[in-house]
């Protein structure tokens, strides 16, 4: 029986499935030891061919595919958790690759009682080679674009709120009763709350890291970030002391802008205020793209990522703010 099950939920991850796997079985952990459950949401790319191709090259990591006929991500951390026989789990993504490290850091913080929930930090890269997606990658590490959350932006060895790809013994996720399927997005963090919740503590550890591949287009970014806001709105309904600055940021933004906007046509003052906002806060984006643009001597960086993250800030005001407003008329 293996000592470590890595679960990994997975749709259409094709261009990146494979890396992740090649870094598990090259982990310093013995792949004896280890098992791979991906919990697919039905690809309909070549993720199944992918997979089933690595397992030819490496047939010393065990690898298992389990269906997630519900295609959402805690449904299938839920499947996977299913399928699970190892002592400790890991939660990974399709889209990271984790250092070779990776897996031996984590049972080593496990097992000295460092947390319940141990991980580390992201190094954020691009998702595609174009300029639009270096600038996404810059700008979803930057403080203005990841706020304080210390998994993107580096922090010491300590307690925190949440990490993003966690390892924990596998009594704890059942005592937890798993993932909450009814989140859609935020899966791990309230996760994160009901084991703080039970006396549990979240551990991150900097010297646990893996790479994660940002969205390639501003697209697929606001897509993202709207989802996040959506489904953090529904969150806070159950659990509203879990609310940050960092989350409350975008959508009292948002909000100001869109006020600001309707009084404009018929007050002179907002106009200005309107104005004034507007100016402050490209300001501040130009701030925060001059010195990446300096540091990567990449010009496109200065309309790059003030698009990227003014990007994020919307997308998640925006999904907060529906989400509201649609339960609120549901109601």
């Amino acid at each position: 029986m293996p000592a470590v099950s890595i679960i990994v939920p997975c749709y259409n991850e094709e261009a990146t499935i494979k890396l992740l796997l090649q870094a598990i079985a090259q982990q310093d952990f013995p792949c004896a030891d280890m098992e791979v459950i991906v919990a697919d949401a039905m690809s309909t790319d070549r993720t199944r061919e992918e997979i089933a191709a690595f397992q030819k090259e490496c047939p010393h990591l065990k690898v298992k595919v389990v269906d997630n006929p519900k295609q959402t991500i805690p449904s299938a951390l839920n499947y996977a958790l299913q399928a699970a026989q190892g002592t400790y789990i890991v939660r990974l993504d399709a889209h990271s690759v984790p250092i070779r490290e990776y897996v031996s850091r984590c049972m080593a913080d496990l097992q000295a009682g460092r947390g319940d929930n141990v991980g580390g930090v992201w190094e954020i890269e691009p998702g595609s080679s174009h300029w639009v997606a270096k600038s996404i990658a810059l700008a979803a590490a930057h403080p203005l674009g990841a706020g304080d959350a210390k998994y993107r932006i580096g922090a010491r060895a300590g307690e925190v709120d949440t990490v993003p790809f966690g390892a924990y013994c596998r009594q704890t996720a059942e005592r937890l009763g798993g993932y909450n399927e009814d989140l859609l997005a935020n899966e791990d963090y309230e996760f994160n709350v009901r084991l703080r919740q039970q006396g549990g503590r979240v551990w991150l550890n900097p010297e646990i890291r893996s790479t994660y591949f940002a969205r390639p287009t501003l697209g697929a970014l606001a897509r993202q970030y709207w989802r996040y806001g959506f489904w953090k709105q529904r969150m806070l309904r159950a659990y509203p002391k879990t609310l940050r600055w960092r989350q409350a940021l975008p959508p009292l933004f948002v909000a100001g802008v869109v006020f600001l906007l309707l009084l404009s046509f018929s007050s002179a003052l907002a106009r200005i205020l309107l104005l004034l906002l507007v100016l402050c806060y490209g300001l501040v984006l130009l701030g925060a793209s001059v010195p990446l643009a300096l540091r990567q001597r990449q010009a496109y960086l200065l309309i790059g990522v003030p698009v990227a993250i003014m990007t994020m800030h919307f997308a998640w005001g925006g999904g907060f703010w529906w989400s509201l407003i649609s339960s609120l008329v549901r109601r």
